[in-house]
């Protein structure tokens, strides 16, 4: 099982980490909600729980609770710029259908 960032996203991880002083990485989960049953939560961390599962690529640290890896197993978490908007994209092999929103996907 893994999970990766791209080059784009460790270096807008490690920009932010930078300027809050504080953090070991990303939080990576999923959370039920939604017209497609469930949607990404990410967040800063700062700190590893115990229960953590943790990968790491490109000196940053993507940490995941155990209940939510089987969703997030090969999920690449890049950082896009789309004309004037920007954020972090989710590429997860294991989605098999997103609502039309896009807050939500089904596994």
């Amino acid at each position: 099982m893994s999970v990766t960032l791209t080059e784009a996203a460790a270096r807008h991880v490690k920009r932010y980490i930078a300027k809050r002083g504080k953090g070991v990485g990303v939080r990576l989960g999923v959370k039920t909600t939604g017209c497609s049953g469930l949607a990404y939560k990410l967040e800063y961390a700062d700190d590893v729980a115990p229960e953590d599962v943790v990968f790491e690529g490109h000196e940053v640290k993507i940490l995941i609770d155990p209940k939510s890896l089987p969703y997030l197993d090969g999920t690449e978490l890049d950082f896009v710029r789309e004309g004037l908007n920007e954020g972090f994209k989710f590429r997860n092999p294991r989605e098999k259908d997103r609502c039309g929103c896009g807050e939500s996907f089904r596994v």
